[in-house]
């Protein structure tokens, strides 16, 4: 039987060794690439096209969401796995709005990644239990307050997520322009929203947020005045 091909895109080489040597445990299932950032997934997962990509959300360069969202954008059909050390509800939230197959906490135990694999594979979905509970609590909680919507990270947009990343990477608007091929005053203009959205209302807030949220990994280097 073919095995299913798997794309590991996590930035942290250790964390990415550890994981490529558990799945090369499972007779059914090959790790066909690695990624070490965002833009480096979306590149492979073009070339690849590998089965499931497992996508940690915290990627440099490009956050797993939006790296997410340019991989199905390219090929719909495909299956991902979003990876994280945050469990954040308003992040799960949001990656299953882009078209996330599942998520997995990096807390959990070794065989569920597998499971997931062969789960999302089949075409269900697939949560760590206890993002699972959570969010059948979440639902029971919203159907009685009348299914509103949520707030916070679900409403932001991809561009959105995009500037958040990099303003919490410590860059300044020019370098967020620069990086994103946009006018400083569009970068201006996503800042303010997402202050909005988020009822922040200054750049050291939305940093901690960011790092409280798993947009980056809280061992990035950041100032946070």
């Amino acid at each position: 039987m073919k095995p299913i091909t798997v794309l590991l895109a996590e930035d942290h080489s250790m964390v990415r060794e550890g994981l490529r040597a558990l799945l090369q445990l499972e007779a059914d299932i090959q790790v066909a690439g690695e990624a070490e950032n965002g833009r480096e997934a979306v590149a492979l997962a073009a070339k690849l096209s590998p089965d499931v990509t497992i996508m940690d959300i915290a990627m440099p360069l490009l956050n797993g969401l939006e790296a997410m969202r340019q991989i199905l954008q390219a090929a719909p059909g495909r299956k991902v796995i979003m990876l994280t050390a945050h469990g954040d509800d308003a992040y799960v939230e949001k990656a299953m709005q882009l078209g996330a197959s599942g998520f997995v906490i990096k807390q959990s135990e070794s065989h569920i990644l597998a499971e997931a694999i062969r789960t999302v594979h089949k075409g269900k979905q697939f949560f760590s239990p206890s993002i699972s509970r959570r969010r059948i609590q979440q639902q029971r909680k919203a159907k009685a307050m009348g299914g509103q919507p949520r707030d916070h990270a679900a409403r932001l947009s991809p561009r959105e997520m995009e500037v958040l990343q990099l303003i919490a990477e410590g860059k300044a608007n020019k370098e967020t322009a620069d990086e994103l091929h946009i006018s400083i005053k569009t970068v201006e203009k996503h800042r303010q929203s997402l202050m909005e959205k988020l009822n922040i209302h200054d750049t050291a807030s939305l940093t901690r947020y960011a790092i409280a949220s798993g947009v980056i990994d809280g061992g990035v280097q950041v100032t946070i005045l």
